[in-house]
């Protein structure tokens, strides 16, 4: 009877196991070339004599690598558009993604908590990247106006009707902004280490 008991046990603490197997995420890589997600069953790996491993998303990314393409300069990869400030670089919530390379012992509470703290982190970075995306297109939008407006100030004897007002309008304002530009402009000196230096 007591080595049913313990056959019984045995199963259910292997059949636990095998569902916590299944419930665990999955392993998602990143491409070293595009920084992309690579999925479980994609892509391919480069081990190279000094032992570095090299994933990559596709045969795209491989090539680029064996012709020493440098990845900041194609603008299809997340290098280059973080080096062009159209993505997030400096924020508290990519701090979570560095690999730690000390051992931790199992703690299956400690993993519950992890789990957690990664989902919510991940949702924060996902509200932060949309705030950052609106912010930049709101500034280019202002900019193109900018230059809208300055074109109107400029061709404002050319207007006729009732659009010659509103040109008029931003003629005043482009000049009074220029004015101000010319004010912000006079030479300021100031003592650096015991030096005098001139700025604009």
């Amino acid at each position: 009877l007591k080595s049913i008991a313990a056959i019984v046990r045995r199963l259910s603490l292997h059949c636990r196991q095998w569902q916590t197997r299944q419930a665990v995420a999955m392993r998602i890589e990143k491409c070293w070339f595009c920084s992309s997600n690579i999925y479980p069953g994609h892509g391919m790996r480069f081990v190279r004599n000094d032992c570095k491993i090299f994933n990559f998303c596709r045969s795209k990314c491989h090539k680029h690598f064996k012709m020493k393409h440098n990845p900041r300069r194609m603008r299809w990869t997340k290098a280059w558009r973080r080096a062009h400030g159209k993505e997030m670089i400096m924020d508290s919530t990519f701090n979570f993604e560095k690999k730690r390379m000390a051992p931790v012992r199992y703690n299956r509470d400690l993993m519950v908590k992890t789990v957690q703290a990664m989902q919510v982190v991940s949702r924060i970075r996902e509200v932060r990247k949309e705030r950052f995306a609106k912010q930049r297109l709101a500034a280019q939008l202002k900019q193109r106006q900018t230059s809208a407006q300055r074109e109107v100030a400029k061709g404002a004897h050319i207007l006729e009707g009732p659009s010659k007002l509103k040109a008029l309008e931003f003629q005043k304002k482009y000049e009074n902004s220029r004015k101000v530009k010319a004010k912000k402009k006079v030479k300021v000196s100031r003592k650096v280490g015991g030096a005098a230096m001139e700025e604009d």
